[in-house]
């Protein structure tokens, strides 16, 4: 039997880097996947994978930066599962901008993704998270703790993340829900492969924090004896460099 036998867990981000690696890692622990996502052929790959792995996987290919989808992703979720055991709000854009001129529509959809998508997705599963005695897990950043130069609409955006997560977690943790947030330092990704190319600095994954070690810090956080919570994680890559 798996850790995680008998439980389903909601991924949002759940088709590239740190989604996939927690997904896949949860499938090896026999947990069934919902997969959330806007690009169907990654979620697909990774469902594909979980399957091999002898596990149910659904995908649910939304795009969190809207409204509609958000609602209907929402309906979706709460008609078609019988339970949430584990939600992992892992889905985030980043554009970076001086506040001078940067982009407003560049700052909605930051928030859309990175703040309104969890909050309203953590409303609509709490009450399937609490009968199940659940744990959400919020992928922050180092920008949720302090805020950098450049960086103003993505980690203005990780603040309130942090906020939402502290919150919850005094109002939930009566109801034996659990809630984790980890704050990342630069992760090899898709997302940080663009940021060192508008940063004009070499990509060299092999320097940064590897998916597959969030993922496997992560669940050992999930399975901590229940006299104990996890509440926040900071985890940065070995190396420290200008370059990275």
């Amino acid at each position: 039997m798996g850790t995680f036998e008998g439980q389903t867990a909601v991924i949002t981000g759940g088709g590239t880097g740190i989604g996939a690696a927690i997904a896949l890692a949860l499938a090896k622990e026999k947990a069934s996947l919902c997969l959330i996502g806007r690009r169907p052929e990654p979620l697909e790959s990774v469902a594909e994978s979980a399957r091999e792995l002898g596990v149910d996987a659904t995908c649910f290919p939304f795009d969190l930066g809207n409204k509609t989808d958000q609602t209907e992703l929402a309906q979706r979720l709460t008609r078609d599962l019988r339970q949430v055991d584990v939600l992992v709000q892992n889905a985030a854009i980043y554009v970076p901008g001086p506040v001078d001129h940067a982009s407003l529509e560049d700052f909605d959809r930051h928030y859309q993704i990175n703040v309104r998508a969890p909050y309203f997705l953590t409303q609509a599963l709490l009450p399937m998270l609490k009968a199940r005695r659940g744990q959400i897990v919020f992928i922050n950043s180092s920008g949720g703790i302090s805020a950098k130069p450049l960086c103003s609409q993505y980690d203005s955006t990780k603040h309130a993340l942090k906020a939402i997560a502290d919150s919850l977690r005094g109002e939930v943790n009566a109801a034996g829900v659990r809630v984790l947030s980890v704050y990342l330092g630069r992760t090899a990704s898709d997302m940080q492969a663009r940021i060192h190319k508008q940063e004009s600095k070499p990509y060299r994954p092999e320097l940064l924090l590897q998916p597959k070690d969030v993922a496997s810090v992560i669940l050992n956080a999930l399975t901590v004896s229940r006299t104990a919570e996890v509440t926040d994680i900071h985890i940065r890559p070995m190396i420290k460099s200008a370059a990275i």
